[in-house]
């Protein structure tokens, strides 16, 4: 049980049915964001989490920097008395989060995707097996390393895209980790049947939304246990914050969670929450964006003679594309290509190292587009080829991208 105190009782969401789903609403504390009427997601992203209309009233909610608040005797439920408890600078941004997420209960934010990482995994029971893809973020992959050479948990990796073989590792074990697309393959999972069996089984299950972000799929309305974030990359949108969070329908698991990022002190700055829930105001335009980028990038990489292979999910030959069109709405595949320069590793650092336009970087999701050898992290798996490269797109003009990225590879 946490040891902080719960959130007002009076803060329980209830279901409201948005374009055919079901979107969920929330009394703001704050007395701000419920909807005069049913908002489609993109509208949510931009309206949800605001202040309460009024003379003289804010646009948006102030920045609260504060370490604690003013409180005496027996703290009321859902009392503000500690800033590592809670934070008003958090609350619409989780709001909006557990929202788009299509959650009973307002997200989590936290310090950093690891953290929200580390939270998730303490939710597998000690000594559990744990099924993950075995193309994974690393820092995912690292983390369950670790703990299972300290004999906290047991890890059977699978090819998430092989749904015969998840299921068939399932056989025992006490958690399902999943990635779609995962990272950097972007191998695509059959979310649906896989989340179905892990449920029929009484098997925690935990989704990295991080790539398709809750525009394209929302995994708890498909039986997932628990979604994780990394904040920094697309909901926030412009690679300046450090952030993660998890959410969750299921209010014991949350108050699990949410006593878990008291104790172990993962809270994120007010100031970055800020940023990040500014962000997330214009995550629809940016994806929109990035992915009709990303679409045409991906179709030119897969024709260049010194290209030897691309994976991107919108691709009609696409090893996922079919479950890729059910599973994302048809229409969007998301902002990240991963692609073969040449046949070495000293093909795809050359391209990296000429690009002009292009940043040579780790991470994905802002507003520019990134570049990196994944491989040249050691973590990363032995199956991820040498020269493969991560391309995250982002916003700009695509045939300036496309000049540069052709003018690298032309020079291998």
């Amino acid at each position: 049980m946490p040891v902080c105190h719960p959130r007002n009782e009076s803060k329980r969401w209830g279901a409201r049915a948005i374009g055919g789903r079901t979107l969920v609403d929330m009394t703001n504390p704050l007395e701000a964001s419920q909807p005069e009427s049913a908002w489609d997601p993109r509208t949510l992203l931009v309206a949800g989490g605001r202040p309460a209309h009024g003379v003289d009233a804010a646009v948006n909610h102030p920045v609260t920097f504060t370490s604690t608040f003013h409180s005496q005797g027996v703290a009321a439920p859902g009392e503000k008395v500690y800033a590592r408890f809670s934070n008003p600078t958090w609350d619409p941004f989780e709001e909006v989060l557990g929202q788009l997420e299509e959650a009973q209960l307002p997200a989590l934010v936290f310090s950093s995707g690891m953290a929200a990482i580390v939270a998730a995994l303490a939710l597998v029971p000690a000594g559990g097996v744990l099924v993950m893809p075995r193309h994974s973020y690393n820092g995912s992959l690292s983390l369950s390393r670790e703990l299972a050479d300290a004999g906290r948990l047991e890890i059977r990796l699978v090819d998430i895209a092989d749904t015969g073989e998840v299921i068939a590792a399932l056989d025992g074990a006490a958690a399902l980790w999943v990635e779609s697309p995962t990272n950097p393959m972007l191998e695509v999972a059959d979310l649906p049947a896989l989340l179905a069996e892990a449920k029929k089984r009484g098997i925690l299950s935990i989704v990295d939304n991080t790539f398709a972000t809750p525009l394209l799929q929302r995994p708890l309305s498909l039986g997932a246990d628990v979604v994780v974030h990394s904040v920094t990359k697309y909901l926030s949108g412009h690679s300046d914050v450090i952030l993660g969070a998890v959410v969750t329908s299921d209010e014991k698991l949350h108050a699990t969670v949410h006593g878990y990022r008291t104790l172990h002190g993962a809270i994120a700055s007010p100031m970055d929450v800020f940023l990040a829930l500014r962000g997330v105001r214009t995550l629809s335009v940016r994806l929109e964006r990035s992915h009709t980028n990303s679409q045409i990038l991906a179709q030119r990489l897969s024709e260049h003679r010194n290209v030897s292979g691309v994976r991107y999910p919108g691709l009609p030959d696409d090893p996922g594309h079919e479950r890729a069109e059910r599973q994302l709405g048809g229409y969007n595949f998301g902002s990240v290509i991963a692609f073969q320069a040449g046949e070495r590793a000293a093909d795809a650092d050359k391209v990296i190292s000429r690009l002009k336009l292009i940043t040579g970087a780790t991470s994905l999701g802002g507003v520019e587009t990134l570049a990196e050898r994944r491989a040249r992290h050691a973590s990363e798996p032995e199956s991820i080829p040498e020269n493969l490269i991560r391309l995250s797109v982002g916003i700009e003009a695509v045939e300036d991208l496309w000049n540069d990225l052709s003018d690298a590879l032309n020079r291998i």
